[in-house]
């Protein structure tokens, strides 16, 4: 433990962000870095605890070892830091920006205390953020290099998806010397991460050189290929030892009221993924370009999602963005029933809050209503809660104007077409990818990791699921793996009952 009493000495000071009026102008990251003596106190907070919440079951879901790189970056060992933090972590870099940080509000240092008058105290360790400064300053200093198999064993894996599940499987996989492809349907490689998530939270250059990196040890990437479109899914069965899906939960939740139709009216990541790509130097044609400038904007969905579109808006030059969520409005605090060291439900703002917009809750939208087929305006009301259903509230209806309307809803479960209706896949009650506690599908030599089989959930998840279904996949093809499991996976309930083939 670097400094005993470094919880109380030291405030907890998050990394600066650029000024708002400045980042809102261009498209790059809005974060900037501490000066290393910072750095070292923020690390200097962690407590080093005899049970650490923070890579618990209810903390982090990769078992990140939080209080050892600490301590290495207290001591000034961030080279030592690193190879701890990898050593669970295939891609801190990413977790270290756009992850909410379960680890954090798992932290002992920021446990609800009422007997302290030490606000310090009750400020969870920074640890998402010391991640980042670990990764980046492996990057700038050469650490993080390419790591080839000594030997291969002759295996081969397909992986299809390569967003942050796949790569964290197909590099451990190719790390312990099976042969890897990767497929994926879009031109770039890297799925959520490098088509989801706007550059202004994670520029593509972070994705681009982990990419390059795993080419380097051997990864074979198959970028525009649509397995079960450009050939029958059954044949990576003939080609490959194993395959494993991740594929993402894709398919957006729709919004069933009339005027869906109405152009104007798009899937949030119809958006993102445009923007994205012309970030890239795309060249999208004006009568497809989905674009914010000088509209009133409304987005549906109050979660991660919905604050990209929010931030890109900003960033297109919107005149005024409203964001509605059908949910009731978070409390500040916890609430008596959700305890530490629980998820905190609480409300959360992100940096596209702090640029501007309206949010507001316990709004359902009951119809769109436009002119020449373009939607012009938002109708709804406000809902409240009954038995767990919104209910309208008479006398509260209202329209506004709206020019481009983006659903960020959320998503129901992976595609079910193409891939895994060929394969003809074993679905659970969600309609996601029914695997078994070794992540096996209902047909042989098929696995499945990451959103298509645990449903929507988070980057670290995704990479979890990666890293527990390479270890499968070694254990199945090898008899013995040398892959560590990730500490973190209970029995999925949709498991319960099912009879396997």
């Amino acid at each position: 433990m670097g400094k005993p009493t470094g919880f109380i000495d030291f405030a907890r000071v998050p990394l600066p962000k650029r000024a708002v009026p400045e980042r809102v102008r261009d498209w790059q990251e809005f974060l900037l870095d501490w000066d290393p003596q910072e750095a070292r106190h923020q690390a200097g907070r962690c407590m080093n605890c005899a049970v650490p919440m923070c890579h618990s079951y209810t903390g982090c879901p990769l078992g990140n070892i939080i209080p050892d790189w600490n301590d290495f970056v207290y001591e000034d060992q961030w080279d030592k830091a690193l190879i701890s933090l990898h050593s669970t972590n295939n891609f801190p870099e990413f977790t270290g920006r756009i992850c909410p940080a379960p680890c954090e509000a798992a932290c002992i240092v920021g446990r609800p205390r009422h007997y302290t008058d030490h606000v310090e105290a009750d400020d969870p360790v920074t640890i998402e953020y010391i991640e980042k400064s670990i990764a980046d300053r492996g990057w700038q200093e050469g650490w993080i290099k390419p790591e080839p198999p000594l030997v291969r064993t002759g295996k081969s894996v397909a992986v299809v998806g390569s967003g942050p599940a796949g790569m964290a499987a197909a590099q451990q996989l190719n790390r312990t010397g099976h042969w890897v492809t990767v497929y994926e349907r879009s031109e770039y490689i890297g799925g959520l991460l490098r088509l989801g998530i706007p550059d202004f939270k994670l520029e593509k250059e972070v994705v681009q050189r982990r990419v390059d990196q795993m080419e380097a040890e051997g990864v074979k990437f198959e970028a525009n290929t649509d397995v079960g479109k450009d050939f029958d899914a059954n044949d990576l069965l003939d080609q490959y030892d194993a395959v494993c899906l991740t594929g993402g939960s894709t398919q957006a939740r729709d919004l069933p009221v009339p005027g869906r139709e109405l152009d104007g009216v798009h899937f949030a990541m119809e958006y993102l993924t445009q923007q994205n790509r012309v970030n890239s130097g795309y060249e999208v044609d004006s009568g497809i370009r989905i674009n914010a400038k000088g509209k009133r904007v409304v987005i549906l969905g109050g979660g991660d999602t919905g604050a990209d579109c929010l931030g890109t808006a900003h960033r297109q030059g919107a005149e005024e963005v409203y964001q509605f969520e059908i949910m009731p409005e978070p409390p500040a605090d916890r609430a008596g029933n959700n305890p530490w060291p629980q998820w905190p439900l609480v409300l959360r703002s992100s940096s596209a809050h702090e640029e501007g917009g309206v949010r507001d809750y316990n709004i359902v939208t009951t119809n769109l209503t436009g002119s020449n087929g373009t939607v012009k305006k938002l109708h709804g009301s406000s809902v409240s809660w009954n038995n767990g259903q919104p209910e309208p509230v008479p006398g509260t209806e209202f329209e506004m104007d709206a020019d481009l309307v983006l659903l960020a809803m959320g998503f129901l479960h992976p595609e079910h077409g193409g891939m895994l209706e060929q394969l003809d896949l074993d679905l659970d009650q969600r309609g996601n990818v029914l695997v078994d506690d070794e992540m096996r599908t209902s047909v042989a030599r098929v696995f499945s990791a990451g959103d298509m089989s645990r449903g929507q959930s988070l980057v670290v998840w995704a990479i979890a699921e990666g890293r527990d279904v390479a270890r499968c996949i070694d254990q199945y093809l090898m008899g013995v793996t040398s892959l560590r499991p990730v500490l973190r996976r209970p029995v999925r309930p949709q498991q319960a009952g099912h009879v396997w083939k």
